[in-house]
């Protein structure tokens, strides 16, 4: 019988010690290639970019008319992770009609509990393009990728400004004084409608009549004493 000459002990300490020996051996460029430090940077940067302009956007011009905190959460985790996602993507084989694609899926996402209006479906929109474009750019220099989240934050800064656009909010009212919607007897309604609401309306249009109740629905034009955004004024439906 022929005697193994194996020592398991032997055996053990000269593999630690090709272990130790590998690891030490290990170069920079070996661990820039495992680690891909100027990979991580770019990720890191990109994403305090994208977080910064989106949290700005609906922090000071969404949040502060609005008050909505359940949008506000929405909003920033779909920037979080549509900006984490094509980021990512990027790193397999990717077309940029599959990333186009995947844009327009998102796009088109609704939420069954509520029908968002449409300055909530603006700013969705707008936070999901923004993360888009932060996380589609890796490859822009980053001066062009702060103009472009810049020229976001200035052209929804202009369009929010009661300079640029007068605030004016609506109401749908149901008006059961009939007989006032006549187009002769208009500043009756008018007045009628300001003294019983309070409201500085400036315009008046007539919509459903119902002639079986004697009662009309009524978009109502007003100067709102506030930017904030009144989220059920436009209710259609009653039970």
């Amino acid at each position: 019988m022929i005697q193994s000459d194996f020592d398991p002990q032997i055996a053990a300490e000269h593999a630690a010690e090709l272990t130790q020996k590998a690891w030490y051996s290990l170069s920079i460029e070996d661990l820039n290639g495992i680690f891909n430090i100027p990979h991580i940077w770019t990720l890191l940067l990109s994403f305090a970019i994208n977080v910064l302009v989106c949290w700005f956007i609906t922090q000071f011009f969404y949040y502060k008319k609005s008050h909505r905190k359940d949008y506000y959460f929405t909003f920033i985790l779909f920037s979080v992770t549509i900006f984490l996602l094509l980021f990512m993507l990027q790193s397999i084989s990717m077309n940029i009609g599959f990333a186009l694609g995947l844009f327009a899926i998102f796009g088109m996402i609704r939420y069954r509990t509520e029908t968002l209006q449409i300055r909530d479906m603006t700013y969705l929109f707008m936070i999901i393009g923004i993360s888009a474009v932060n996380g589609l750019s890796t490859n822009v220099p980053f001066v062009s990728v702060i103009a472009a989240n810049l020229l976001f934050i200035v052209f929804v800064l202009v369009l929010e400004s009661s300079v640029f656009l007068q605030q004016s909010a609506t109401k749908i009212v149901l008006y059961e004084k009939i007989a006032l919607i006549t187009p002769d007897r208009y500043d009756e309604m008018l007045a009628d409608l300001q003294t019983r609401t309070g409201l500085t309306i400036t315009k008046v249009e007539v919509g459903h009549i119902d002639f079986l109740r004697d009662v009309a629905f009524l978009k109502v034009y007003y100067q709102a004493a506030s930017d904030e955004i009144n989220t059920i004024d436009n209710i259609t439906k009653f039970s």
